[in-house]
């Protein structure tokens, strides 16, 4: 059987919302393309973004507003923006110097288990992370990557939330690499209000500035890696 075939974009730095609105197009495209097939499944392929935002606080579908800590007022101050959007999960942070991943898939083509999915996504960042002799872990609890030295005191690493439409995927991860961690002193984490949790980058584990560039790169092949696919133009 052919592998699945996915169009890789690197759209650089770009505003939130004209990255939902990128997403939404790719959604509707590839469920379009299941409406009107013979199968119900499509043949476009599928489509895997990274870029990087200027700084905004994203609230999920799940979150509460309670969990931005800061008025109007207070995100004009620091240069952010705010936005509830259609994902999953709480609040969380997206800001320079971190990989905002967003795969547009159709799972019909792969799997139909949405808890499934979120663990593949959760492997692609863990084998990123073990390139740079990282070990990085999954909580029961909750969903992204965590990094842990005694298994008490627990450091997240990178946010995932997803939304589904007729199994096609869109928003998806946030890895922080040389993030400014300030910006999460206005928020709670992911909702995630536990006295052993914290947030860290790359940048703090491995004591050294990361590049951008080649975090993208390992991340596009283990993706391939671990969803088996093939890129195309």
């Amino acid at each position: 059987m052919a592998k699945q075939l996915v169009i890789f974009k690197d759209i650089g730095r770009v505003d939130y919302q004209e990255a939902w609105d990128l997403q939404t197009v790719l959604n509707k495209e590839l469920i379009t393309s299941k409406r009107s097939s013979e199968d119900g499944i499509g043949v476009i392929p599928h489509q895997l973004l990274f870029c990087e935002h200027p700084a905004v606080y994203t609230l999920g579908r799940s979150g509460s507003e309670n969990h931005l800590m800061i008025d109007k007022a207070g995100l004009e101050a620091i240069d952010a923006k705010y936005y509830k959007i259609n994902r999953g999960g709480d609040i969380t942070f997206h800001g320079p110097g971190q990989v905002v991943g967003y795969p547009i898939f159709d799972l019909d083509r792969f799997f139909t288990d949405v808890h499934k999915y979120v663990r593949a996504l959760e492997e692609v960042v863990i084998r990123l992370l073990a390139s740079y002799d990282i070990e990085g872990h999954r909580i029961k609890e909750y969903t992204g990557v965590w990094l842990s030295d005694d298994n008490v005191e627990w450091r997240k690493i990178c946010a995932i939330g997803v939304h589904l439409s007729r199994w096609v995927t869109m928003h998806g991860f946030a890895l922080n690499v040389n993030t400014d961690l300030s910006y999460f002193s206005h928020i709670v984490p992911c909702g995630i209000d536990a006295p052993n949790t914290s947030v860290t980058t790359l940048q703090i584990e491995l004591g050294r500035e990361v590049s951008i560039a080649e975090v993208k790169s390992r991340l596009k092949d283990i993706f391939a890696e671990v969803f088996d696919f093939d890129y195309t133009n």
